[in-house]
């Protein structure tokens, strides 16, 4: 008697059935399950063919190509996914791409210009704020909204603002220290800025 569980079966893989790049570009034929949506994408605009229930996590990763933006739980609760819309952050992860249609995405990839890193990139590699890396851009993300948002002015604030990023690896201390050392840079910046009269 055969075994069935010997039976030879093809993998499927998700990028199998993701469509490709060109297929999703509006000058494609539109399919009558899809709607176009305009998005700013780190300063350039992406012009796209989408199905409406595809997350803006999907699209960055494999539509665009932009991996940076890491998928991790994919229910919001890691925060692996974070990204900046109109300088807020979001878990992208939940939020679906169309409703973010002609508006500016900041993702990892545009944080820094050309080989000058944003100085919260910098204090992550000064206080060595991670280990395997893989919640890092999320994290560096949320801490970049936290200091643009003003909720950095003591250490339990930093924690509690970062509380939906996880990280498995237990960086936590020196990822404090990151944001801390930018917080207090700027607070240094703005205090000895000449004040107008």
């Amino acid at each position: 008697m055969e075994n069935s569980n010997t039976a030879t079966s093809e993998r499927v893989s998700i990028l199998d059935q993701t469509p490709s790049f060109d297929s999703l570009l509006t000058s494609s034929a539109p399919s009558s399950d899809t709607i176009p949506v305009t998005l700013y994408i780190n300063g350039a605009e992406q012009t796209l063919q989408i199905d409406p229930r595809v997350t803006l996590l999907d699209v960055l990763r494999e539509y665009i190509g932009l991996t940076g933006t890491k998928k991790g739980c994919d229910h919001g609760q890691c925060g692996a996914c974070t990204v900046l819309v109109e300088g807020q952050r979001i878990n992208s992860c939940l939020a679906l791409a169309v409703s973010y249609d002609r508006e500016q995405i900041t993702t990892i990839e545009g944080l820094a210009e050309g080989e000058d890193l944003h100085p919260v990139q910098e204090a992550f590699l000064h206080h060595d704020a991670f280990q395997c890396g893989y919640c890092t851009p999320g994290q560096i993300m949320s801490a970049v909204g936290l200091l643009s948002e003003g909720h950095a002015k003591t250490d339990a604030e930093i924690r509690e603002q970062m509380s939906g990023n996880i990280c498995r690896c237990g960086a936590y201390a020196n990822i404090l220290a990151a944001v801390r050392e930018v917080c207090d840079n700027e607070q240094n910046s703005s205090a000895s800025a000449p004040q107008a009269k």
